[in-house]
């Protein structure tokens, strides 16, 4: 990664400079929206699943960020839980991954954009009954011979 990429994030550089990659603040992003309820996934590529596969981490996933003169601004992109109020969870998103960036790293985020890519329902447990594996209504007629 190009020297100029990475983010200083101490002022007073007297003892050295403390670096930053992007992706770490992606990281820290995705776990703070991750973590904000009625969020039911975050939104990625293919590229990112196989990045999974391969042992990667997934908590970039969906999160995008832009450092622009100083100014930092993050795009994530997830799915909400059906039945959760979509302005409601966008806004906790926005405020989460602020206050997470600010407490971990003591840089201000400028903006946090968020793109709701679908809602997912909620999954119904399928329960597989052992007697029955192919769910037949019907019980076994023993040809009339009682």
């Amino acid at each position: 990664m190009p020297e100029e990429s990475k983010i200083v994030l101490n002022d007073d550089q007297s003892l050295g400079t403390i670096q930053i990659a992007p992706r770490v603040l992606e990281i820290i992003a995705g776990y703070a929206a991750s973590e904000v309820e009625g969020v039911s996934k975050m939104y990625g590529s293919f590229a990112n699943s196989v990045g999974e596969l391969l042992g990667r981490s997934g908590h970039r996933r969906g999160v995008k960020l832009t450092n622009d003169n100083d100014e930092l601004s993050i795009d994530v992109d997830v799915f909400v839980e059906y039945g959760a109020s979509v302005p409601k969870v966008a806004a906790q998103i926005q405020k989460r991954i602020k206050q997470q960036v600010m407490l971990m790293t003591d840089l201000v985020v400028t903006e946090v954009d968020v793109h709701v890519k679908g809602i997912v329902a909620p999954q119904e447990e399928q329960q597989v009954d052992p007697d029955n594996l192919f769910g037949d209504d019907s019980e076994d007629d023993d040809g009339g011979n009682d």
